[in-house]
């Protein structure tokens, strides 16, 4: 079976870790982590990543500039996003989702809206 890589994007570390151990239970994942969107841009290029949960607010590089990189690279187009934000209003998640995520998700969620993302993409 395949083993897929997960790229969390993510200023808060309470918020990585509550991503990695919910995509911890459905096993057969290697998950690697990202405190903001330049950390991010510099993962990318070593790892083979399946898919990218990004944050909006982080600082230096924001999740929208992250997504809008990866959208606009030819080796990256085609990688799932899925933004996870406390930004909940439908001009946020509209802007999001014109930006080229697949998924907007906004905090809090429960741990089963997550999973079915994220099986939805992988």
């Amino acid at each position: 079976m395949k083993s897929f890589t997960i790229l969390i994007v993510d200023d808060s570390a309470a918020m990585r870790s509550l991503l990695v151990s919910t995509l911890e239970t459905l096993g057969n994942l290697s998950i690697v982590q990202a405190p903001n969107g330049f950390e991010a841009l510099r993962m990318l290029p070593r790892e083979q990543v399946d898919l990218v949960l990004t944050d909006i607010n982080m600082p230096d590089i924001n999740g929208l500039e992250l997504l809008s990189f990866i959208r606009n690279n030819p080796i990256y187009k085609d990688v799932p996003v899925v933004v996870i934000s406390t930004e909940g209003s439908r001009k946020d998640i509209e802007k999001g989702l014109s930006l080229g995520a697949n998924e907007y998700l906004v905090k809090p969620f429960q741990p089963e809206q997550l999973l079915e993302i994220v099986k939805r993409f992988l």
